[in-house]
């Protein structure tokens, strides 16, 4: 093999594995990020460990993306939990334009030290919602807070978790492949 032929399998290997990487780099990023908690970004669990003695404030935030005519609010703007015991919460969204709207949630938690601890068990951000025009939905998170907080020295003076979720307009054209 001659060197300028080495040199052009070389470059073609580095752009298909530069591509690649750049590729796989959202949902390896996204895989991550769940694991670790990192970035406020919160757990998924299947059932509660159970209450402790110890209690925590849920703060409830809510948007939705510029151009949505969608108004989303929390039924409460906070709760008082018992760390470890299964909760819910409820979130409103009301279409207002004349057609349906499909949308997605995305989330996280404040601080971002928590977001390792807050587990989610059922919430309608795992799935996309299609409201009517004029349409209200109730939606519902359940969720706990793992008891491990209590032992992290990060999260020591955790006394406040911020739920936010942010709905954006489904892109019609991805959702209909």
């Amino acid at each position: 093999m001659t060197r300028k032929t080495r040199t052009l399998v070389l470059l073609v290997l580095g752009v298909c594995f530069m591509s690649g990487l750049g590729w796989a780099s959202v949902p390896l990023y996204r895989v991550f990020c769940q694991a670790t908690g990192w970035n406020g970004t919160t757990q998924r669990g299947k059932v509660a460990p159970g209450a402790v003695d110890h209690q925590i404030r849920i703060a409830f935030d809510t948007n939705v993306a510029p151009k949505m005519p969608w108004k989303f609010v929390p039924e409460n703007r906070s709760d008082v939990v018992a760390i470890g015991a299964r909760d819910m919460a409820f979130f409103e969204a009301t279409n207002t334009s004349d057609h349906s709207i499909t949308g997605t949630a995305t989330y996280n938690v404040a601080p971002a030290e928590a977001g390792k601890y807050f587990t989610k068990i059922q919430c309608f951000c795992f799935t996309q919602q299609t409201l009517k025009p004029g349409e209200t939905a109730r939606m519902p998170v359940i969720f706990f807070v793992d008891p491990k907080i209590l032992d992290d020295p990060d999260a020591v003076d955790v006394k406040t978790i911020t739920l936010s979720y942010t709905f954006y307009p489904v892109d019609s054209a991805k959702a209909a492949s």
